[in-house]
């Protein structure tokens, strides 16, 4: 514990024994789970317990869905009837009181989910900004509606409304930011809210119960605990949920789905699996390819889904490339996640290390070798990554999403090889296609556009920046998410109209000079 910098150091157990329900933080007496960290704070390696979390169920699941269906009120509640402008002091607010709890998110950042210190603070400081720029783009897309207009002899007022109720299940590798990129543009549209946070990561948002209560209306914002199976399955059943927004994994995706009675009035926004490649091509600059393709494969592990899962190198720099790929793996420092300079740190399920080996073992056994030096050594909460070369199909590294430390690796002759792949793939979200003769470039970009939805040149792939569009084509996702394009989802096109004669004219323009309506309104946002 003594190395551990004070400031980090988990003094106390956090107990969350209070959740959001209907505007009040209410006390939860039932069973509660413990919560640990894989990282050890003594000596003799030990996870550490965190704090505990309540376990829920049915109950509880009705409790939130009449919380968030009496709030919503069919569309007349006090929140999706509110004025544009009151909804975004309701963000406003709510937002500068998270900015006061960085550090103690931070913290458990790391604790619980093993994020270094710096990609824990960004994660943060990026939530932030998100929701800034969120409501930029809110009073943008107001000011654009904030009039009428007439076609054919009828006026329109035509605006976004909101939907109703929304299920929100963010994914424990970036349980703020992508939680949040859920979250937000779900609340500021009008929707009522239930949301269940992921398995890990879940009492960093302990910290946010209170700006959520006192920011919105009751009943706007339901935080609930538990299994997916106890919590969430319930609540689906219950046929009352409108959005079913969620970032993970697509069997839960899909059993959500199916548990709906209703399944056509039920909106869909998911980000799911990727298998996102890179290829390499003869001309690639070399050091440029193989910094983007560590950064990309390893960054956090590899538990991204926009990591790169799988290397397509042309067979002509095969040989230069996987030694110098392989000896910058092995050079890279693991340690705990305040350590300085740490790229890899701490895994966050016991189970992951038994998982990468088993795919280690089968690639192996199928005739691929690893190539670092390092690669598959053990320690009580990690594995470290280990490069394996040649990949072939029968591998099942080759098809699974692996979501931690394994980097496997094929070449091509042709280029028509990856792009097959790609196309018989059951994802396509990106792609990082490393090269520099745009004779070569140019083509195969307006294939791969038509494959993936981001085509990444002679860069890893990402998420950011939150201003371009995230989503995926086939398995990969459903919907779409950048700031601009989150608040459509999360809304629906919606209108006003009456025929242009001097009976309706007048009506209208009483509407408008007594402010009467909230969304009859020319009023503009600054």
């Amino acid at each position: 514990m003594n190395s551990i910098p004070p400031e980090f150091q988990i003094t106390n157990l956090l107990h969350q024994d209070t959740y959001l329900l209907d505007g009040q933080l209410k006390k939860w007496t039932g069973e509660f789970s413990l919560i640990y960290s894989t990282i050890s704070s003594t000596e003799n390696y030990a996870p550490t317990v965190l704090g505990s979390i309540p376990i829920m169920g049915e109950s509880v699941a009705d409790e939130v869905v009449q919380s968030a269906v009496a709030a919503y009120d069919n569309g007349q509640g006090l929140w999706p009837t509110m004025k544009v402008i009151d909804r975004i002091k309701c963000m406003e607010n709510f937002v500068t009181q998270m900015k006061a709890t960085r550090s103690e998110v931070v913290k458990y950042l790391m604790w619980e989910i093993g994020k270094s210190l710096g990609d824990s603070e960004k994660e943060f400081d990026r939530t932030v900004e998100y929701i800034y720029d969120t409501i930029e783009d809110y009073k943008q897309l107001d000011r654009n509606s904030n009039r009428f207009t007439k076609s054919q002899g009828v006026n329109a007022m035509v605006r976004r409304g909101p939907l109703g109720v929304v299920l929100c299940l963010g994914p424990y590798n970036y349980p703020l930011n992508e939680t949040f990129s859920l979250l937000i543009p779900a609340i500021i549209m009008g929707n009522t809210v239930i949301f269940k946070p992921a398995k890990h990561g879940v009492l960093l948002i302990s910290p946010l119960l209170e700006a959520f209560r006192s920011s919105f209306p009751k009943g706007v914002i339901n935080i609930v605990y538990g299994r997916g199976r106890d919590v969430a399955s319930p609540i689906m059943k219950s046929g009352k949920v409108d959005i079913l927004a969620l970032i993970g994994n697509s069997k839960s995706a899909i059993a959500l789905q199916d548990m709906h009675p209703n399944k056509n009035r039920l909106r869909l926004i998911l980000g799911l699996e990727a298998k996102n490649p890179a290829i390499i091509l003869p001309d690639a600059d070399l050091d440029l390819a193989i910094q983007e393709c560590i950064t990309g494969t390893l960054s956090f592990n590899g538990q991204r889904c926009t990591a790169l899962k799988i290397l397509y190198v042309h067979e002509s720099i095969a040989v230069e490339f996987n030694k110098r790929f392989a000896e910058k793996v092995d050079a890279l420092s693991f340690g705990n996640p305040w350590e300085k300079g740490v790229l890899l740190t701490p895994l966050p399920e016991k189970e992951i290390p038994d998982y990468i080996q088993e795919l280690i073992d089968d690639a192996t056994n199928k005739g691929a070798k690893v190539i670092n030096a390092k690669g598959g050594e053990r320690s009580d909460n990690y594995i470290f990554p280990a490069v394996l070369f040649p990949i072939n199909k029968e591998m099942r590294v080759y098809h699974e999403e692996q979501f931690g430390p394994v980097v496997p690796i094929l070449t091509f002759k042709d280029i028509q090889e990856p792009l097959n792949d790609m196309a018989e793939s059951n994802y396509g979200q990106q792609v990082s296609l490393f090269g520099k003769d745009i004779r070569t470039i140019a083509p195969l970009i307006d294939t791969l556009v038509n494959l993936v939805c981001r085509v990444n040149l002679n860069s890893s792939c990402q998420r950011g920046p939150d201003v371009y569009p995230f989503t995926g084509r086939k398995d990969s996702a459903v919907g779409t998410l950048s700031i601009h394009d989150a608040l459509r989802s999360f809304s629906i096109r919606t209108f006003v109209a009456s025929k242009d004669n001097a009976y309706n004219n007048e009506i209208l323009q009483a509407l408008l000079n007594s402010k009467e309506s909230n969304f009859i309104n020319t009023d503009y946002i600054l």
